[in-house]
């Protein structure tokens, strides 16, 4: 009887995120329709860097290599980096010509900033300050490595718009004209698009899509660009911020101890009065290999906590929530089966087929054979283990660790 029930919540539950959840599972969520401005604004791209040699040969030819009309320079802000991170971009600019490069290097964060933010507040600070003296013009010049700018030094209106776009992430020669065009077009005062990331390995495939998928679910896109509306997110691997609207929402500074950055930028954005807006990118790629479910488990687990704001009942939440939701349909199925009571299976079977339907078509978005679509509850699984792992790493002193910093959640610093 109790599995017969958790079948029929379980059924209730996809009708309702089938139905009711912002249309999550669909996947034509792309930039809004634009056109060129009569006059192109000026833009600094920032990427905040650490150890990330095995990329950057990748992904900043692509950015050296973009085709925008306007002024536009590039900042490499290289985060304490052992691996000659900064060198490399240094050389990689001198090989390529295109937009400028700077490198900067701001030191070890202090307490109560992430590593990352800590980077991105000297990126801004750099621009704002030096905005003319490094991008003279737009034209290309040769790469620098320059002092980061201190906390409180003056800062200069800098440049118009912002590009924050991670170290792994390669961009098509047109992405930032087609990012300024949508965010002027439609006043738009952050344009994010979720990158579609890499799936060549078995893991990959079984895994990366199912990340993607989930992100929708907890932040459907057509709800987040709504007017007004209460959810906010956006992906970090490539956000176009509006620099006036950055000051206004106190960017960095006011999200300085964020795990999960790219959520907390845009609600920041969004209380500000700005107006944002998420999608999936159709020329924008993360180039980071996760070929063994190791580095896929440390992608997913160093933050999965810090999402549940580090606390236990949220954790037993989720926990429940992923096991009606996706792993009783098909053991209600294959019970309901073995014991021959139609029900159950019934409910069990069309849970399950329609997890598997509105996971189609993310599978398309990212090329994966359809076959990978019932699979959806072992991959829920592997989640829900990530998740838990997560929390077991952050009492044992170890949680929203990444590249050899550890994070202490917000009230304890």
């Amino acid at each position: 009887m109790g599995l017969l029930i958790a079948a029929y919540a379980s059924l209730a539950a996809w009708l309702w995120l089938t139905l009711a959840q912002g249309m999550f599972w669909r996947t034509d969520v792309r930039l809004p329709p634009r056109s060129a401005p009569a006059r192109w604004p000026s833009v600094a791209i920032i990427v905040p860097a650490r150890d990330e040699a095995e990329v950057l040969p990748l992904s900043l030819p692509s950015l050296l290599a973009q085709d925008y009309p306007g002024e536009a320079g590039i900042v490499l802000v290289d985060d304490g980096s052992g691996d000659g991170t900064g060198a490399l971009a240094a050389r990689l600019a001198a090989e390529q010509p295109g937009l400028p490069l700077t490198v900067v290097s701001p030191g070890d964060p202090p307490p109560g900033w992430t590593g990352k933010l800590w980077a991105v507040r000297h990126g801004i600070a750099h621009v704002r300050t030096a905005h003319t003296r490094a991008h003279v013009n737009g034209h290309a010049h040769e790469p620098a490595h320059e002092p980061a700018h201190a906390p409180g030094t003056p800062e200069g209106p800098g440049p118009e718009f912002l590009l924050l776009t991670d170290a792994d992430i390669a961009h098509e020669p047109d992405s930032l004209r087609e990012l300024v065009a949508a965010a002027n077009s439609a006043d738009l005062d952050l344009v994010s698009q979720m990158a579609r990331l890499r799936v060549v390995s078995p893991w990959e495939r079984l895994v990366v899509p199912a990340f993607v998928y989930f992100f929708a679910q907890l932040y459907p896109f057509r709800r987040i660009n709504r007017p007004g509306a209460r959810t906010s997110a956006a992906a970090g691997g490539c956000v176009l911020l509006r620099t006036e609207a950055a000051v206004r929402a106190g960017i960095p500074d006011s999200i300085r101890q964020a795990v999960i950055d790219d959520v907390a930028l845009a609600r920041a954005v969004r209380r500000a009065g700005g107006r944002i807006w998420l999608g999936l990118a159709e020329r924008v790629d993360s180039v980071r290999p996760y070929s063994g479910l190791g580095d896929l488990w440390r992608m997913v687990s160093r933050s999965a906590y810090a999402q549940l704001r580090h606390r236990p009942v949220l954790l037993a939440g989720t926990v429940a929530g992923l096991v009606l939701v996706y792993l009783v349909p098909p053991a209600a199925l294959c019970a309901g089966l073995a014991a021959g009571r139609p029900a159950m299976a019934w409910a069990g079977g069309t849970a399950w087929l329609l997890m598997a339907g509105t996971y189609l078509p993310m599978l398309r978005y990212y090329r994966q054979s359809p076959l990978l679509a019932p699979l959806l509850p072992l991959t829920a699984l592997l989640y829900l283990l990530m998740t838990v792992d997560s929390a077991v790493q952050h009492y044992r002193g170890r949680g929203a660790a990444w590249k050899g910093r550890t994070y202490a959640r917000p009230g304890d610093v």
